[in-house]
């Protein structure tokens, strides 16, 4: 089942400083500007179609990531703000109320018409 889905519409200027650190960071169209300078921005103004979970599944361009941590404000930001912070770092605890953990590996190339989709049973 997918739970959410979102398409890159442009990336910030100040993205690239978080992908050197084995971070994605998403924002919505929707948040001010500021904010989008340092993400991957996409145009979904859906909610989540239920709570991201351990166990569920992030695909990036179609490669797909197990989910391993999910800190206690993730969910919420993804369906306020169109928010997202997907860290590869392989820890089963967020280290921040707002990550969503992916094991650690480089993290993939992202730009504009990238697809970002989390799914689960």
């Amino acid at each position: 089942m997918t739970k959410y889905r979102a398409e890159i519409q442009s990336v910030g200027e100040l993205a690239q400083e978080f992908v050197d650190e084995g971070i994605l960071v998403f924002f919505a169209t929707t948040a001010p500007e500021e904010l989008q300078d340092t993400a991957f921005v996409h145009s979904t103004t859906e909610k989540p179609a239920s709570p991201v979970v351990v166990g569920d599944q992030v695909s990036i361009n179609g490669t797909a990531f197990p989910v391993m941590a999910v800190g206690p404000v993730a969910n919420e930001n993804l369906a306020n703000l169109g928010h997202l912070v997907l860290k590869f770092n392989g820890l089963k605890e967020a280290e921040m109320p707002g990550d969503i953990n992916l094991p650690e590996q480089p993290v993939p190339r992202l730009g504009p018409g990238s697809v970002v989709e989390i799914s689960g049973a």
